[in-house]
C-alpha cells in the first residue's frame, strides 16, 4: 500500500529537484504576505487518483496550506469539475504548482487507462494486474493508481513471490533434472507462505509445471485458441495468468478464454498524463 512514508520521501525529492535553492521567480514577483486559492480543474473526462500525493507537494513546502479534496481517488470526474481546492501563501503554492500536479496528472492517467481495461472485462471472471515496468522510484505511486482505476496488482518487488520465466528454467535443468523435479526440488526450499508462478510459452510445458505444484501458470504470448486450451489443461489445479501484448482491442477476448489474471504492463508504461490544471487567483493585502 502506499503509505505516508512513501508518500513524503517521492514528493520531498520531486520538489527538492524542482527548486534546489527556492523559487527564485516567486520569491522575486511574489509579495511575501500575498495568499492563493487554487483550483484543481478537469479539462477532460477520467478517473481520479493522487489526492494524498497531490497534498503533500503543498503541504510539505509550506504546512500553513490547506488542501480541500472535492473528489476522492477512484472517482469519475468531467471536464469543468473542481477536484481540490488550494488555499495558503502565494509563493508556497506558486513553489509547489508543477510538481502537484505532474504527481496527479500521471496518477489519474493510469487510473483512467485502468478503468478502460477493467470495464471491457467486466462481464467476466478476469482480473487486471499491472507488471513490474513502472517508472523507477514511482512504483508505489503508480501502482495506488492501478488500484484506483479498479486495476490489482502483480507482486511489488522480486523479494515478494517466485517467478520462474524461461532463463530461470533453463538454469534448474542444467543438471539433467526435469522441469517437474527442478521446481518440486526449489519449491521444497521455500517457506509454505510463499507464492510460485512459472512463465511457460508452449501448450507442451503446461503439464510438466502443473505436476510440480505451482500456484500460477502464465501462458505468454499464447493465440486466443491456445489459451483456452490451456485453461481446459490446468482445469483449477493452479490460476492461470495471460501475459504479452494485451491491448484494449484484445484484452476482451483474451478474458473470455477464461483466464484467471491478465497482466498489462501499458497500465503504467503507456498511460498518458491527463488533462488538469490549477487556476489560481493570488490577492495581495
Amino acid at each position: 500500500m502506499l503509505t505516508r512514508a512513501t508518500i513524503d520521501r517521492v514528493v520531498s525529492a520531486a520538489l527538492d529537484e524542482d527548486a534546489p535553492w527556492g523559487d527564485l521567480t516567486s520569491e522575486t514577483l511574489i509579495p511575501e504576505d500575498a495568499t492563493a486559492r487554487a483550483e484543481l480543474v478537469a479539462r477532460v473526462d477520467g478517473v481520479f487518483s493522487g489526492a494524498a500525493v497531490f497534498a503533500a507537494a503543498f503541504t510539505l513546502t509550506d504546512p500553513s496550506t490547506t488542501v480541500e479534496q472535492r473528489v476522492a481517488d477512484g472517482a469519475r470526474f468531467s471536464p469543468g469539475d473542481t477536484l481540490a481546492v488550494v488555499t495558503g501563501p502565494a509563493r508556497a503554492v506558486l513553489t509547489a504548482e508543477r510538481i502537484g500536479l505532474n504527481f496527479v496528472q500521471r496518477m489519474s492517467g493510469i487510473a483512467t487507462l485502468t478503468g478502460r481495461y477493467v470495464a471491457e472485462v467486466a462481464h467476466t471472471g478476469a482480473r487486471i494486474v499491472d507488471t513490474r515496468k513502472t517508472t523507477p522510484g514511482l512504483r508505489a505511486i503508480e501502482r495506488q493508481a492501478v488500484r484506483d482505476g479498479g486495476g490489482h496488482n502483480h507482486r511489488f518487488s522480486l523479494s515478494d513471490a517466485v517467478m520462474a520465466k524461461d532463463n530461470h528454467l533453463a538454469v534448474l535443468t542444467a543438471n539433467g533434472l526435469s522441469v517437474t523435479q527442478a521446481l518440486e526440488s526449489a519449491i521444497a526450499r521455500l517457506p509454505h507462505t510463499t507464492h510460485v508462478e512459472v512463465e511457460v510459452d508452449r501448450l507442451e510445458q503446461i503439464d510438466a509445471v502443473l505436476a510440480a505444484g505451482v500456484g500460477t501458470i502464465m501462458l505468454d504470448n499464447f493465440s486466443l485458441d491456445d489459451l483456452r486450451t490451456g485453461v481446459a489443461r490446468v482445469a483449477g489445479a493452479a490460476q492461470v495468468e495471460a501475459s504479452g501484448g494485451v491491448t484494449l482491442d484484445t484484452v476482451r477476448a483474451i478474458a473470455e478464454t477464461g483466464v484467471d489474471v491478465i497482466s498489462v504492463g501499458a497500465l503504467t508504461h503507456s498511460a498518458s498524463s491527463l488533462d488538469l490544471g490549477l487556476d489560481i487567483r493570488i490577492e495581495t493585502a
